[in-house]
C-alpha cells in the first residue's frame, strides 16, 4: 500500500504532463463545399494544412453540417458558397462561412484565430498576384454557435457542476463504506437476512437524492449567479444525469471494496479524480492531447458527462444526440456496482 501511494505522484505527474497542452491542434472539421472549384480546394488545403483543422466529414448539404456541430461529432464547418470562385474571377471578395462551436472556449477562440489568420494570409497572397483588385479577395465571416460572446461561465459552470457531482457521489462512498467496515457496524448488516445487492442499493439510494440536490442548488446558482442559459429540457438533463450518478456511486464502491482505510480509500479517489478533472475535458480540450491520454480520458465518466451537461445546457441538444455518451455511462454503471457487489 505504501509503495502505491509513493507511485501515485509519479503516475499523475507522468500522465498531466503529457495531457495539459493550451494549443489545440488538429480540430475535428466538416466541409460543405458547394463551389467545387480549384479555388475551394485551395483554401480548404490552406485550412488542412495549418495543423489546426482535421477535415474528418463532408457534408452534402446545410443540414449536415449544423447536425454534427450539435451532436459534437466536429467542432468546425466550413461552408463555400456555389459562387465562390466566381467572385474571385471577377475580382469580388470571395465569402466563406466557418461556424466554430463555441460551448469548448479554449477550442474556439484556437480555431477563430486561426481562421482569421488564413482569410487574411490568402488574401494578401492574392492581393500581390493581382494588384488590380480593389478589395480583399476572401472574406471569411466566422460565426460562433452556442456562445458566441465567448462567456466563460457559460462554459464553467455547467463542468463544475460534474465536478461536484463526481467529488461527492465517489470520494464521499469509498470514504463512508471504509469507516464503517472499520468500526464494525457493516458487519452487524451483514449478518441480517439483506444479500448483497440489496445492501448496496440501500447504501447508494441516499447519495443518489444527494446528487440531485446538489445538482438543483448548481443549477439555480449558474442560473440566478452567473446568467448561465439553460437551452435544453431540465427534465432530460436530470434523466440522463441519473446514469453518471450510478456510475460515479459504483466507481466509489469499488474503491471501498479495494480500500483497507479511510486514509487508503482517500488517497485513491483522489488519485482517480485528479485525473477525471484534467483530462475529462474540464479544463483542456481532449483534441489537443496526445492519443494515449485520449484513450484514458475515455475510461473516465466524467468525460461523458461534461458532453452530456453541456450539449443539454449550452446547445439545447436532446437524447438522439447523445446516445453514445449514456450508453457507455450505463456500461460504466453496471460493471462498477456488478464488480463491488460481487467483490463485496
Amino acid at each position: 500500500t505504501r509503495r502505491s501511494s509513493d507511485l501515485m505522484p509519479l503516475v499523475q505527474l507522468l500522465l498531466l504532463g503529457f495531457a495539459i497542452q493550451t494549443e489545440v491542434r488538429h480540430i475535428p472539421t466538416i466541409v460543405f463545399d458547394q463551389s467545387l472549384s480549384a479555388e475551394s480546394r485551395d483554401m480548404l488545403a490552406t485550412f488542412s494544412a495549418s495543423g489546426y483543422f482535421d477535415v474528418t466529414h463532408i457534408a452534402s448539404n446545410y443540414t449536415e453540417v449544423t447536425h454534427s456541430i450539435d451532436s459534437g461529432q466536429v467542432r468546425v464547418g466550413i461552408i463555400f458558397p456555389p459562387d465562390f470562385a466566381d467572385c474571385l474571377h471577377k475580382g469580388n471578395p470571395a465569402t466563406l462561412q466557418v461556424f466554430v462551436d463555441a460551448s469548448d472556449n479554449m477550442t474556439s477562440n484556437q480555431a477563430i484565430a486561426v481562421a482569421n489568420s488564413i482569410g487574411l494570409l490568402k488574401s494578401q497572397q492574392v492581393v500581390m498576384q493581382k494588384l488590380h483588385l480593389a478589395a480583399a479577395p476572401y472574406d471569411i465571416r466566422v460565426r460562433p454557435l452556442y456562445n458566441p460572446d465567448g462567456i466563460t461561465a457559460y462554459y464553467m459552470v455547467p463542468a463544475i457542476l460534474g465536478i461536484i457531482v463526481t467529488l461527492t457521489m465517489m470520494i464521499l462512498t469509498a470514504v463512508a463504506i471504509v469507516r464503517e467496515r472499520e468500526r464494525g457496524t457493516l458487519e452487524q448488516l451483514m449478518v441480517t437476512p439483506l444479500k448483497s445487492y440489496e445492501m448496496m442499493i440501500g447504501k447508494i439510494a441516499p447519495y443518489i437524492i444527494l446528487g440531485y440536490v446538489q445538482i438543483t442548488v448548481a443549477l439555480l446558482i449558474g442560473v440566478w449567479i452567473f446568467g448561465v442559459p439553460i437551452r435544453g429540457s431540465v427534465l432530460e438533463l436530470y434523466l440522463l444525469t441519473l446514469f453518471f450518478i450510478t456510475a460515479s456511486l459504483g466507481l466509489g464502491l469499488m474503491i471501498s471494496t479495494v480500500a483497507k482505510n479511510q486514509m487508503q480509500a482517500f488517497q485513491i479517489s483522489f488519485f482517480i479524480m485528479l485525473p477525471s478533472i484534467l483530462l475529462s475535458g474540464f479544463m483542456f480540450p481532449i483534441v489537443a492531447m496526445p492519443r494515449f491520454i485520449q484513450y484514458i480520458s475515455a475510461l473516465l465518466p466524467l468525460t461523458y458527462y461534461l458532453e452530456i451537461i453541456r450539449g443539454v445546457v449550452l446547445k439545447g441538444i436532446g437524447f438522439q444526440y447523445l446516445v453514445g455518451q449514456v450508453a457507455i455511462l450505463l456500461v460504466f454503471s453496471v460493471v462498477f456496482i456488478v464488480l463491488s457487489t460481487l467483490r463485496f
